[in-house]
């Protein structure tokens, strides 16, 4: 009868259905398999996935081909994997899909991906680089960010609404030449005009960085906790730092306004200096 029961329990374990379209399983090894055709549910806060509470056994995760979205919160806090294999069918990346995956060290992001979502990578501290395929129109201003190991940042060359250009290590959006995500080793362009809010958020391997005097504003929360910033140097041209701009910079000793900043928004140097 024992038997019986653990045969039963290991079933509904293994195989479950996500919708009419999409299941999933998880075998013994760890290994998360999405199948299936079509979108994956969205999930919250509110509505965990159905796996969350395995969340600690899934060391790897297995998204098959014919799978198109990767839904929101799908593999939140899922903080013992250390790998994901996306097809080349998925057209989005869902909000929070992989928040709280700290332990994973790399991931292909497939040439079908249109869009990279709100918070998509958020505290992926153990992702030590990210390469942006060309076909991507839409990424986040808050997609990558507190990924504190990221070293390397590349678009690829053929994608029309961003790149890296010169090796910067950073996504420039065309449209606006706006900075919208950096790493420690990023050299800011001259042409890049504004750096957008979250884009060196938790970046806390920064220890110095060049504003280019191209630059005319600095979003909120640009350099929020960059702890180990000592040395900033600002555009000559520079009119606006935003709100909790380098709050919580710990680490600055000083810092020159330039003459043309005309708004300095509440707390942009709250607990730093």
């Amino acid at each position: 009868m024992k038997k019986i029961l653990s045969l039963i329990f290991l079933c509904v374990f293994c195989l479950n259905e996500i919708n009419a379209e999409v299941t999933w399983e998880l075998s013994e090894d760890g290994t998360l398999t999405i199948s299936g055709t079509g979108d994956m549910n969205n999930y919250s806060y509110q509505s965990y996935a159905p796996w969350f509470s395995q969340r600690e056994s899934i060391k790897k995760v297995i998204i098959n081909n014919s799978i198109t979205s990767i839904g929101d919160y799908a593999f939140y806090a899922c903080s013992n994997i250390t790998s994901i294999t996306i097809p080349n069918s998925v057209k989005c990346i869902g909000e929070c899909a992989f928040d709280d995956c700290t332990v994973l060290t790399s991931i292909t992001i497939p040439n079908s991906v249109l869009s990279i979502s709100d918070f998509a990578f958020r505290h992926c501290t153990g992702l030590t680089s990210i390469t942006i395929p060309n076909n991507v129109t839409n990424i986040a201003e808050s997609a990558f960010i507190y990924c504190s190991g990221i070293i390397s940042i590349k678009v690829e060359d053929k994608n029309k609404y961003y790149d890296s250009r010169n090796n910067c290590n950073a996504i420039i959006r065309k449209s606006d030449n706006t900075l919208i995500a950096g790493c420690k080793n990023t050299i800011i362009p001259n042409e890049v005009t504004c750096i957008s809010g979250f884009a060196f958020r938790g970046c806390i391997g920064l220890t110095s960085i060049t504003i280019p005097n191209s630059v005319i504003s600095i979003g909120t929360y640009a350099f929020y906790k960059c702890t180990s910033l000592t040395n900033i140097i600002l555009s000559n041209i520079l009119t606006n730092i935003d709100s909790n701009t380098f709050y919580n910079c710990f680490s600055l000793t000083s810092i020159t306004i330039p003459n043309n900043v005309t708004n300095i928004g509440e707390y942009a140097f709250l607990n730093c200096i």
